[in-house]
């Protein structure tokens, strides 16, 4: 059983060896002609210059942090909470950096061989972010864990698991909010000016923020996405062993948890988690090879295709996690039964990929909503706006009662599994390792979502270098799926969130309790109080209520002022450079303003909402734990629906435009076709910066709130 950390850290390795293995895969093949190859390294060096800053940027921030881990905390969690930053950066850098250089060469793939070459090769391609990101997450806490736990025995060895946590969510929140600020800024700066005013095509040569657009896609779909999915990916782990940690040497008005249950019983549930995600690696692995399909640009088709790895990873794994079950949870260990917890992760699996089906339906123009939207936009952009805003709204519903049946079913399989001694615990034990679940194939679903990006690229250059619109259209068909398959990832990602950020809850309730003195009043008072008729918690709940519409609204305040300096300089440039617009030869656009500005803007704009997930948790809880406990629960539940409002709204409005670009309702150029561009660009904004981050603050406010609950009292 103590082994189970160890074979974590060996299939972390496996999943890094074939990140190599694929980045190999991809470098090999031909980048196309000089002109292709020119914009790839061009998209390639503003993606570098601004993850360079970005990261210049967070560092002080990370700093910081680390000081006041070091002096409030404990001083290693200082050196545990860089750890987790670092591997979280790295994962972005490393991701972005294949992304920038798959994307001509899917192009050229799409124009030598067409979709049955061009879609492997994209998937190759986030397949070096979706196994770097779930590799360097598993191996970072299984380093952690063996170093300090296993082998160091060290008495603050879950507080340092916590604090890695919490540098891999540091550097998540300020990746995707400063990525999304800057991909969004320049996409909305040009498809107004470039479609709606000049009515020249997307990614047009002509227009000079489309150089802008491209890197914005690594920078914030890529890097970001890939920063945000290693912190949901490791917060997941963490919470359930953070959780039986507090709770098992809590203080007890009667005995403690530890000898409730016994040593025995509580080992099997510290390396549960760890034994999930090496099933979930070694199943990514596997389904990771079965992506492949024939020359059909039918949707359907390509998503069949792309779809297969995901399906064939989540089968092995739920029959892995049973074979799991029956090894770990023995009755002579204390264990009810062996196949209860199988049933909670099983159940956040099967939840996590129902969410991401339902963001499937409200996104994917092979369904209703898109062809209401589009259909809406015959009359204009008002109703193509109302449509798209009613249709995220009922994907709310349907994401909440999927999320409803995922707790009740993890809470049967915890009650189950526990005695009837503790069966509270088992409970909050089943929702926290339903969250491992939702996320144990995170090497596939996030290859499956950064593939979007590359094939959004590949488009971009097919038609800055005017290949032939047959290679358009392929690249076309291969976005149109990236849109939907981002949508399904976010669902994963979001609908973990929730599941996580409860478990973290419940372990910031415990840890407050351990840290207070016996004779503290605090203790007396029963610890912490939740009650919403006490003034203080609901104070609080209105107070994390509002959070989450403050956030979203200062990031889409922060792309609508970078993207009005982006269309400034879009119109300024059509009107000094002669010939520009007109397309004539030799006359080239001044992409590099564009890039700067961008650039500027987004980590100006990052650093208030950013700051505000760290530094309003802190000032609540030094002022009032029970008013904290309260504004938790208020920014959980309504950050949530936020965020699949937003995510699956804004993707919804992108395919409804792709759908009408596709010869319906009249074609590009039509007026419901530009009714549709003014609705993808307001949904830009909300399903790549303010949707996407929603649930990275969730967890990035309970896992502050968790590292310092000593503090606090």
């Amino acid at each position: 059983m103590e082994a189970i950390p160890y074979l974590a850290l060996v299939s972390a390795l496996a999943g890094l060896g074939l990140a190599a293995f694929y980045f190999g895969a991809v470098k090999k093949e031909s980048s196309g002609n000089a002109r292709m190859t020119e914009l790839m390294e061009e998209i390639a060096l503003g993606a570098r210059a601004f993850l360079k800053q970005e990261y210049t940027y967070v560092a002080a921030f990370v700093a910081v942090m680390a000081v006041l881990i070091a002096v409030l905390v404990v001083p290693l969690g200082a050196v545990t909470y860089i750890f987790g930053a670092v591997l979280s950066a790295l994962a972005g850098y490393v991701g972005m950096t294949v992304a920038t250089m798959a994307n001509a060469r899917t192009t050229e793939a799409a124009r030598s061989g067409g979709p049955a070459k061009a879609l492997p090769l994209a998937f190759r391609g986030g397949a070096v972010m979706g196994f770097s990101v779930a590799g360097l997450a598993l191996a970072g806490l299984a380093i952690v864990y063996i170093v300090f736990i296993g082998i160091g025995e060290s008495d603050d060895g879950f507080e340092l698991l916590t604090a890695f946590g919490l540098g891999a969510s540091s550097i998540a929140l300020f990746s995707r909010v400063g990525g999304g600020i800057y991909t969004k800024a320049a996409d909305v700066g040009a498809d107004l000016v470039g479609k709606v005013e000049a009515g020249i095509p997307e990614d047009d040569p002509r227009n000079p923020a489309t150089i802008a657009d491209n890197v914005g896609d690594n920078v914030g779909d890529v890097a970001g996405m890939g920063a945000d999915l290693f912190e949901s990916y490791g917060g997941s782990i963490v919470a359930p062993m953070a959780l039986i940690a507090f709770t098992a040497f809590s203080i007890d008005a009667n005995e403690t948890t530890a000898n409730l249950l016994g040593n025995d019983f509580i080992l099997p549930l510290l390396l549960f988690p760890f034994g999930v995600a090496f099933i979930g690696m070694i199943a990514s692995i596997i389904g990771s090879f079965l992506v492949k399909t024939g020359d059909s640009t039918d949707i359907h088709d390509l998503s069949k295709a792309l779809h297969r790895g995901t399906n064939v990873a989540m089968g092995i794994t739920i029959a892995g996690v049973l074979g799991l079950g029956a090894w770990l949870f023995t009755t002579d260990n204390g264990f009810d039964s062996f196949w209860g917890l199988p049933v909670s992760v099983i159940g956040g699996l099967l939840v996590g990929f129902a969410i991401g089906k339902v963001a499937e339906i409200w996104t994917s123009d092979q369904f209703g909503p898109v062809k209401g939207i589009a259909s809406a936009s015959e009359t204009g952009p008002a109703t193509t706006i109302l449509k798209g805003i009613s249709g995220g709204m009922l994907s709310v519903g349907a994401s909440v009662v999927l999320i409803g049946i995922g707790i009740i079913v993890a809470m049967y399989g915890g009650h189950q599994a526990f005695p009837d001694a503790a069966q509270e615990l088992g409970g909050i034990y089943g929702i926290a390792v339903a969250a491992v679940g939702m996320l144990a194939t995170t090497g596939v679903v996030v290859s499956v979502d950064a593939y979007g990006p590359i094939a959004d690229n590949a488009g971009g250059i097919a038609e800055m270098a005017e290949l032939d619109p047959g290679v358009r259209d392929v690249t076309d068909a291969l976005d149109s799926l990236g849109n939907t398959t981002a949508a399904v990832a976010k669902g994963f990602a979001v609908g973990s969130a929730a599941l996580t950020a409860l478990a973290l809850f419940k372990t910031f309730e415990v840890a407050l309790v351990q840290a207070a003195p016996i004779d503290s009043q605090f203790i007396a008072d029963g610890g912490l109080n939740l009650n919403v008729g006490d003034v203080d918690v609901f104070i609080g709940l209105f107070l994390g209520a509002m959070l989450p519409f403050v956030f979203a609204a200062l990031t889409i305040d922060a792309v609508g002022r970078a993207a009005n300096e982006m269309i400034e300089e879009v119109r300024r440039q059509f009107r000094e450079i002669p010939g520009l617009r007109e397309g004539k030869e030799g006359v080239k656009p001044d992409s590099a303003t564009c890039v700067a500005i961008s650039t500027k803007a987004s980590l100006k704009e990052m650093i208030i909402p950013g700051a505000l997930a760290v530094v309003v948790p802190l000032v609540i809880g030094f002022i009032d734990v029970d008013t904290l406990g309260g504004f938790l629960a208020g920014a959980l539940v309504t950050g949530f629906c936020l965020a699949i409002f937003m995510s699956n709204a804004g993707g919804a409005w992108d395919n409804a435009k792709k759908y009408i670009e596709q010869g319906n309702h009249g074609g590009k150029g039509s007026d419901p076709h530009k009714a549709a561009v003014v609705g993808d660009t307001v949904g830009d904004p909300f399903k790549d910066t303010s949707g996407p981050a929603m649930n990275i603050l969730l967890k990035v406010m309970t896992i502050v709130s968790l590292v310092f609950a000593s503090a606090f009292v």
